[in-house]
């Protein structure tokens, strides 16, 4: 197993990315045939709503999250709800996704310049364009 500092996570819901502030945060590889991954989130409780209903549901999510250093592109999972955990005294909770890596970014990557081009992009205004649109994850016709 490895594991890693999550140091911010986004919920995708309708198409729109939701930021949640993270007090703490871990990522585990497991490492192991399912190719799982576990990612903990320690965070105020007031946000333990938009991950409580989906606990005990079979609905994958779609997250990403920034790893290790600040700089470093989002990596983009795909997670279920497994448990919630109030820390009592500290207004705060554990939240513990379980899932898979998301290995499609090259391929949404590729699907995004092929667009800008389409568009007419080129130079600069490409290359800011493409690494906007690449952080931002915009949505590809």
């Amino acid at each position: 197993m490895k594991t890693f500092k999550m140091l911010s996570l986004e919920l995708l819901e309708e198409n729109q990315f939701t930021s949640y502030p993270l007090i703490d945060g871990i990522i585990i590889n497991q490492e192991n045939s399912h190719k799982y991954w576990i990612l903990e989130m320690y965070m105020d409780a007031q946000y333990a709503g938009d991950f409580a209903k989906y606990l005990g549901t079979d609905d994958i999510l779609d997250v990403r999250a920034v790893i290790s250093y600040p700089d470093n592109e989002p990596a983009y999972f795909r997670v279920v709800v497994h448990n919630i955990t109030e820390m009592p005294d500290t207004g705060h909770v554990s939240v513990l996704l379980k899932g898979t890596l998301n290995s499609n970014r090259r391929q949404y990557a590729e699907q995004l310049l092929l667009e800008l081009v389409e568009e007419g992009l080129t130079g600069n205004a490409l290359l800011e364009r493409f690494k906007s649109d690449l952080h931002n994850r915009k949505k590809l016709k």
